[in-house]
């Protein structure tokens, strides 16, 4: 149904101090495209997200996003070479194979905002799925 296309799907994701995670989201690899009204639109190639400046506790430590990326060792390094977590305050977990097919690591943001960003775990098969 050509009418129905679908152009973009964003999330809003909360900012606790919004100046602090617009400098953490640029850090972290993510250009600002625009801004207005408590918004900041956020993307990094094809993904998008955009940062309000709106915080309410339960709900940013509720937030979850996931990044599929194409090599998460790569962001890790980035992430932890670039000393996100000591200048921001964030907590920044090692990279794990999880059971249902993604290598990843967590990121919490300065808001409690938890990120997945992981790639698919090379080999893995879907239970179901042929060789």
């Amino acid at each position: 149904m050509r009418e129905l296309a679908v152009v973009e799907l964003k999330a809003f994701v909360p900012a606790k101090d919004f100046g602090l995670s617009k400098r953490f989201y640029t850090e972290l690899g993510f250009t600002q495209r625009s801004e207005g009204g408590g918004v900041a639109y956020f993307a990094c190639d094809h993904c998008a997200f955009l940062l309000q400046d709106y915080y309410v506790k339960e709900f940013a430590e509720n937030c979850v996003m996931h990044l599929l990326v194409a090599d998460v060792r790569a962001w890790h390094r980035h992430v932890c070479d670039g000393g996100l977590a000591e200048r921001y305050g964030v907590q920044v977990t090692a990279v794990t194979e999880q059971p249902w097919g993604i290598t990843e690591f967590v990121v919490i943001d300065p808001a409690g905002v938890c990120w997945h960003i992981g790639q698919n775990t090379p080999g893995f098969r879907r239970p179901g799925k042929a060789a």
